[in-house]
């Protein structure tokens, strides 16, 4: 049986911060404070954007992707507080079916 979720990736540089603290660790822990699920934190190995000037560019940070899964209603009250935490970074939703073990 498979349950319709939604999947959240919050994609940031290695060295973003939120309030002097690592951004990825503050998206953690504010999933954590609205009672999310979970959450993931991937690192890349490389990764550019247009803006940054491409691959190889001068102080290119490792990339960073925040994921986790949880119900629509949940997304949406947590993804006010992930927009402004994010600022201009890309932040992707995709509507998932989740199929657990019996």
């Amino acid at each position: 049986m498979a349950t319709s979720r939604q999947l959240v990736s919050i994609y940031l540089n290695e060295g973003d911060e939120w309030e002097k603290r690592p951004l990825h660790h503050e998206i953690l822990q504010q999933l954590f404070r609205f009672g999310c699920a979970g959450g993931t934190v991937l690192r890349g190995l490389a990764g550019f954007t247009a803006s940054a000037g491409g691959p190889g560019a001068q102080g290119v940070r490792p990339p960073v992707v925040v994921m986790f899964i949880d119900a629509p209603e949940k997304v949406a009250e947590v993804m006010p507080t992930l927009r402004r935490m994010a600022g201009h970074r890309l932040i992707t939703l995709q509507d998932v079916q989740v199929v657990s073990p019996e």
